[in-house]
């Protein structure tokens, strides 16, 4: 039998505990999945358990996580680890207030779960960062390196060469440094001239929470470790593991050893199952990707799901928390919990704080633009890691005639492995734009299809066979 739930959140970081926690308090049942073993989400990775103590390492904005996951345990709500939603089915397609039947597992084991309201707090990701060589072991993203120290206190040693642009780079240089980690270089990549282009948002980034915060931060890695400015060209080279990292800067092409190459070019959100479940998603021409279209309290295109936190638009991780609270008031007026008058006013407080999280965030979106280049490599350089497809032979596709990512797929596999686009898929949508000549949101993106995840057939075959769940399974 499947449980049952007024709210299902999807997702424990900042903004999927916050609005546990919020509509737990308005008298919602609510369930949390995760597909974490704790809470935390990325940015508060192993808050609960990281065998990091001096928070000096980490730093103050990293502990305030833990801020969140008390509240979330005493809040009622029925918080489960390890779990991965993949499959999720109105439960009467004539009758949209009836609900949602969602297919996840935990330990290999398939569940279902009944929920009236679904709110998606699936976060952001890397975006994808695809270089000549960045196949090749010892080369890995800034977060997934991070995570390691999070989750398990390992900073890296050898030649370690830090690339990309965005404040997460500064960020994990600072806290290597703090763990007494060596870096040799940081490559930046930002482009020239992107500086005068976020002047104009100058005024709200000096008013913001992240100015002071981020010079010392700047100032304390460029004290401490050589910063290349200007780089473009970036090549990760070896025979069987990273050996050398080639960079072209001020008119020089530079060959350097290294054993770590962490790379890194901000963030998106993770569209995944907001794709999969229909929502509606719109090309963000600020932060070149894509984001579901959510109104002020995260309510989305489709009837009983809201979102919230970075996989509703990027905006960090104090926005994220509000942006929880926000849908959770929301959540819990479409429930019937709170009327419209309340849901108002007790939203004053989270807007204005909103406000303030969101205040310099357009300096940073736009001084920390990833360069066309770099979000759009040429020749041999591996685009969809799965299927091992390269730059040149997606070009060459569009030239004979496929004009999308979906058709790119009958003709290359292109996000059909097993992380189903996440990789490849900003990458190959910019690519058949340009050789097009048109714009991205006119190629469009995959169309995802359930299951979102790798399962078993095993984990299949042991679902409640109820028409909700084969239409989960089945939907296209």
């Amino acid at each position: 039998m499947a449980g049952q739930c007024e709210l299902l959140v999807v997702g424990a970081g900042p903004a999927g505990m916050a609005a546990a926690t919020a509509a737990c308090d308005l008298g919602v049942d609510t369930v949390l999945l995760d597909e974490q073993s704790s809470p935390g989400g990325q940015i508060y990775r192993g808050i609960t358990a990281t065998p990091v103590t001096d928070k000096r390492i980490l730093g103050d904005d990293y502990w305030h996580g833990a801020s969140l996951v008390e509240p979330l345990h005493a809040s009622g709500a029925r918080y489960e680890p390890g779990a991965t939603v993949w499959a999720v089915a109105r439960m009467t397609a004539d009758s949209p207030g009836d609900g949602f039947e969602v297919a996840y597992s935990v330990d290999g084991q398939a569940r279902m779960l009944r929920a009236r309201y679904l709110l998606l707090a699936t976060g952001a990701q890397e975006r994808p960062f695809p270089i000549a060589g960045w196949t090749l072991p010892g080369v890995m993203t800034a977060g997934a390196a991070q995570i390691l120290l999070k989750s398990a206190g390992l900073v890296p040693t050898g030649r370690t060469v830090l690339a990309g642009c965005g404040p997460l780079l500064y960020l994990v240089a600072w806290q290597y440094l703090n763990a007494g980690a060596k870096i040799d270089v940081l490559l930046e990549t930002t482009e020239p001239g992107r500086l005068a282009r976020a002047l104009p948002h100058a005024l709200d980034f000096l008013r913001s929470p992240y100015f002071a915060k981020g010079m010392k931060l700047v100032r304390r890695v460029r004290q401490a470790v050589p910063v290349v400015k200007g780089v473009r060209d970036l090549r990760a080279s070896g025979a069987g593991r990273l050996e050398t990292v080639s960079y072209t800067a001020g008119g020089a092409t530079r060959t350097i050893p290294a054993d770590q190459l962490l790379l890194h070019q901000g963030v998106v959100p993770n569209v995944n199952l907001s794709r999969a479940v229909g929502i509606e998603h719109e090309w963000n021409e600020v932060l070149d990707c894509w984001q579901p279209r959510v109104d002020e309290w995260g309510a989305t295109s489709v009837h009983g799901i809201g979102m919230a936190g970075d996989g509703s638009g990027i905006a960090g991780a104090l926005a994220a928390e509000h942006r929880g609270r926000l849908a959770a008031l929301h959540a819990a007026a479409e429930l019937g919990h709170i009327d419209t008058a309340r849901r108002d006013r007790q939203a004053g407080p989270h807007r204005r704080a909103l406000a303030r999280a969101v205040r310099g965030r357009a300096f940073f979106d736009t001084l920390y633009k990833a360069s066309d280049a770099s979000r759009r490599p040429t020749g041999d350089t591996i685009v969809c890691r799965c299927e091992e497809v390269t730059a040149q032979q997606v070009r060459e596709t569009v030239a004979l005639g496929c004009s999308g990512p979906n058709q790119m797929k009958a003709f290359l596999r292109c996000g059909m492995g097993p992380c189903q686009g996440r990789f490849c898929g900003l990458t190959v949508s910019e690519l058949i734009a340009q050789e097009r000549g048109v714009p991205v949101s006119e190629v469009g993106y995959y169309r995802l299809r359930f299951p979102t995840k790798p399962l078993t057939l095993g984990e299949l075959a042991a679902l409640p066979q109820t028409e909700a769940a084969r239409s989960a399974v089945v939907r296209k």
